[in-house]
């Protein structure tokens, strides 16, 4: 008995020091969902019941039921099914956008914050042009300049989304640079490009975390609302905001069409929101319990 009362508070420690984002019940309801979204983009050609470009005229516009779970679309598609395969799709902008963006962001803000003087001045008022203009505006131009597609799409919503982090990384260096390691460091003669690598990106990376699982969500929806007014994925690819522009000639009668996809939407991008408070509570020593 004596050793089990002495295991108890030990699990507990160890869940609370080494999982502490798991003590919350709606972190763990956002991994979960955004767990169930993976596995449906990875398992998609398994879980799908129908080819999602497979279409059944005769079976057009049907109601959700036992043979379509979530109904059929104007051309007899299997909405379940590009549901499935769409999930693919906008993961993997979400994750190519963070990507892109966080790279150059945090790249041009770390140079930016280290360097100052006049190179600080040059970076961050291109920043704030970037900055100055609403972000899905700005998407929209970029990407019908480079006319509609995927491709073109994610470009344009990396463009939009990498001066928030070169803002970040920029105010978390000038925080940075002047603490005892990152002097100890110049002491001993270490390079700038290694101060930079080994000292201050690691002590930096926490608020960029943060604002990564923000940008998800809002890459998920920008990809979304640009293929819903034709810059983004083209027909019939099964992407989320197709699949909505599809189905709003029919909202009135057959709403499920609009209805399943934006339901979609919502979960993601309300997963990873969640996610990102989550992971700010756990990472902010400013928002952490005493004691």
């Amino acid at each position: 008995m004596a050793e089990r009362a002495v295991a108890l508070p030990r699990r507990r420690s160890f869940i609370a020091t080494r999982a502490p984002i798991l003590r919350e019940p709606l972190n763990v309801l956002a991994l979960a969902l955004i767990g169930l979204f993976v596995v449906g983009a990875v398992f998609a050609p398994l879980l799908a019941p129908y080819d999602p470009l497979s279409q059944d005229l005769a079976s057009r516009l049907q109601p959700p039921s036992g043979e379509h779970w979530l109904g059929t679309d104007q051309l007899g598609r299997d909405l379940l099914s590009r549901i499935l395969y769409g999930s693919r799709i906008s993961l993997v902008i979400g994750v190519v956008v963070v990507a892109l963006a966080g790279a150059l962001g945090t790249v041009v803000g770390l140079i930016a914050g280290y360097a100052g003087g006049l190179v600080d001045e040059a970076l961050m008022r291109l920043t704030e042009v970037f900055l100055a203009f609403p972000p899905l505006i700005l998407a929209m131009a970029i990407a019908g300049a480079l006319g509609p597609s995927l491709t073109n799409a994610i470009i344009a919503i990396a463009a939009v989304t990498w001066a928030v982090y070169a803002r970040l990384a920029r105010g978390q260096v000038l925080s940075l640079r002047r603490r005892e390691y990152v002097e100890a460091a110049r002491a001993i003669g270490a390079g700038r490009t290694r101060i930079l690598a080994r000292h201050l990106l690691p002590n930096a990376v926490a608020p960029l975390l943060i604002q990564a699982s923000f940008d998800m969500g809002s890459a998920i929806i920008s990809a979304a609302g640009l293929s819903f007014i034709g810059f983004g994925a083209q027909p019939p690819t099964p992407e989320w905001g197709v699949m909505i522009s599809e189905g709003r000639n029919f909202i009135s009668t057959q709403p499920w069409l609009s209805l399943f996809p934006g339901l979609a939407i919502l979960l993601a991008v309300g997963s990873f929101n969640l996610l990102g408070d989550g992971l700010r509570d756990v990472l902010d020593p400013r928002l952490r319990p005493i004691g």
